[in-house]
């Protein structure tokens, strides 16, 4: 988002919206078999990553678990992964940033693996080596992975929303 470069008012008041949305919209979820998936961190962190940059992104993430676990609504492995996959999907989106079909799906792909397999591995090694609780490295990969892959594919689904509204008015603008 050129228009966002340089404006730190705005991207500090998108950030605001963005954490203020990730906490009050953090007990939504969807039943997922035995498992309960809370895509809208992954969602927000792919949304952030596109168009605040990887910085705000993880910053967002960081802000959204705290405020969270300080109201009793998350739990310190929410740190890990929602962290990990905000900065890939953010730096991934830059890498990509001159092709936009791809960069979009490129944040999503960030956001998949920065959260389901490495925040995953590394909450594995939180929950046994610092909360007690011994689980295999494994453990969270296949939770992690199908929340954030939801809500990347949620993101994915408003950014293609977008790009037709812009030109369907775009053709309009035309007659």
């Amino acid at each position: 988002m050129n228009k966002l470069k340089g404006n730190r008012s705005l991207k500090l008041s998108i950030s605001g919206m963005l954490i203020a949305l990730g906490v009050v919209l953090s007990t939504f979820y969807i039943p997922f078999g035995v498992a309960k998936c809370f895509p809208i961190q992954h969602f927000i962190n792919v949304i952030g990553a596109v168009l605040l940059g990887p910085a705000y992104a993880v910053m967002n993430a960081f802000l959204i678990s705290l405020i969270r676990n300080m109201l009793g609504m998350g739990s310190l492995l929410a740190f890990p992964g929602s962290m990990i996959g905000a900065a890939l999907a953010g730096l991934l989106y830059k890498k990509f940033s001159g092709q936009k079909a791809l960069s979009h799906r490129m944040a999503c792909l960030g956001e998949v693996m920065g959260t389901g397999i490495l925040g995953g591995m590394i909450a594995a090694f939180m929950a046994s080596y610092l909360m007690g609780n011994r689980v295999g490295l494994f453990f969270f990969i296949i939770p992690f992975g199908i929340s954030s892959l939801v809500g990347s594919i949620f993101s994915l689904i408003i950014f293609e929303a977008t790009d037709v509204l812009k030109m369907m008015r775009r053709w309009t603008e035309k007659i």
